[in-house]
């Protein structure tokens, strides 16, 4: 069996980004955060025995919307709870997302005494213009206080998130929010390209981004400005210091299992007898969830047919690639499963093989999706 992990999805936030795809909702009342933590540990009780989980969890990730906008009291609660129903590993890493809001980041010392080991932190911009075009409600002078609250309250791992191709962005822009971001000393960076999703505001009235040259440009630029400082890119968009990968998502791109609790949520489980591979997901509306968490959402298996596409979208993402052994034991599927495209990808240069070993050269890593589309099953099926 691989690694378990657990999500923790906490769907509110003070309002919704106008880029923003996850399942988040503006508060417009008081938050029912006594309600939510029982239907989240109900929702785990329900999982536990319909998976038969006995193994331990490796890492804990509470995402969302703001999860720091919950209480630490009712945090607290839902830690204690996990810990009733889970062998929790001593290793176990826990993030937690936060918002750099001044009225959240006192919270960050509540936080870290309850365990939470790991914060990783929204700011997206060092540029109050940008930001305000972005829909964030903090300022940059705050975004730069809540990285110092971080180191304060004891906080010795924890992520800046920051976007690049902004509207409005000057060539230069993205350059000083690294710079700023490293002057902070934090062990990992998310650095990702903004794009316009579905169902969203910038989708439905496309702000004018920068062309493509320049946003490629600005991205080599800051990759080599992170990595002359020690931050290495492990990850298509994650630029960590020497051992401080985030373990939660390295799971996931090394196509482990987690449970997925909350609004929303989604989780991956190996069950070994029968074997096959399981996707879950929770209802999204926070409303219906309180509603019906006894009733656990839903669950798909992945068909033999999609296991190749799976595994290689997942571990394609990180820079170590896979082994065909990795493949063999995560699928139970033979690694002739992976022809005739893995090959096809080592002929075009998109993949460098060594032994059985496998990753992206330089031309795949910046083309990925091209390498994605040889593993779509025929037929769709």
């Amino acid at each position: 069996m691989p690694p378990l992990s657990l999500y923790i999805h906490i769907p509110w936030c003070i309002q919704k980004c106008p880029y923003c795809d996850f399942n988040s909702h503006a508060i417009k009342s008081d938050t029912p955060e006594s309600a939510y933590i029982t239907a989240l540990l109900n929702d785990l009780a329900v999982d536990i025995q319909r998976y038969n989980i006995t193994r331990p969890i490796s890492s804990i990730f509470i995402g969302g919307g703001t999860p720091s906008l919950f209480s630490p009291e009712s945090i607290d609660r839902l830690l204690r709870g996990i810990e009733r129903q889970l062998v929790l590993k001593e290793s176990l890493e826990i993030t937690l997302e936060a918002n750099p809001g001044t009225f959240e980041s006192h919270k960050f010392a509540e936080f870290r005494a309850l365990g939470i080991n790991r914060l990783s932190i929204g700011i997206q911009s060092f540029n109050d213009g940008l930001l305000k075009k972005l829909g964030r409600v903090h300022s940059a002078q705050e975004a730069i206080h809540a990285a110092e609250i971080a180191h304060q309250s004891g906080f010795d791992n924890f992520n800046l998130d920051l976007m690049f191709g902004l509207p409005g962005a000057r060539p230069d822009s993205s350059k000083i929010d690294i710079e700023t971001a490293i002057s902070l000393k934090p062990t990992h960076i998310s650095f990702y390209q903004l794009t316009l999703e579905p169902n969203t505001f910038f989708y439905k009235f496309p702000p004018k981004l920068p062309d493509d040259e320049t946003i490629f440009s600005t991205q080599k630029q800051c990759q080599t400005l992170l990595a002359d400082q020690g931050y290495l890119q492990y990850e298509v968009s994650a630029y960590s210091k020497q051992g401080r990968q985030c373990l939660h998502n390295v799971n996931y791109w090394q196509f482990g299992d987690y449970l997925g609790i909350g609004a929303g949520a989604h989780g991956k489980i190996s069950q070994a007898l029968p074997q096959h591979i399981i996707r879950s997901f929770k209802a999204k509306s926070p409303e219906q969830y309180l509603r019906d968490s006894h009733q656990n959402g839903g669950a798909d298996v992945i068909s033999v047919a999609e296991l190749p596409l799976e595994f290689i979208m997942n571990h394609l993402r990180l820079k170590q690639g896979f082994t065909l052994e990795a493949y063999q034991a995560t699928t139970g599927l033979a690694p002739a499963t992976l022809e005739p495209a893995l090959s096809a990808c080592v002929q075009q240069n998109l993949l460098i093989r060594q032994n059985n070993h496998y990753y992206c050269s330089e031309q795949g890593w910046n083309f990925l999706d091209n390498i994605l589309e040889k593993f779509i099953p025929e037929n769709g099926n």
